[in-house]
């Protein structure tokens, strides 16, 4: 019974490390595509069609 919530303990932890990357990962996604938002504001009058 104790190798049960010992694979129980190890896929709890598990499932919040990698949540935890993910969130880590969007969060720097999201402020890349702000800046890169940012970036294009700024220099719309540069851009031409």
């Amino acid at each position: 019974m104790e190798k049960v919530y010992r694979t129980m303990h190890t896929s709890g932890l598990l499932g919040i490390v990698l949540g935890s990357l993910v969130m880590a990962t969007g969060a720097v996604c999201g402020g890349l595509m702000l800046a890169t938002g940012v970036t294009l504001l700024v220099r719309k009058k540069e851009i031409t069609f």
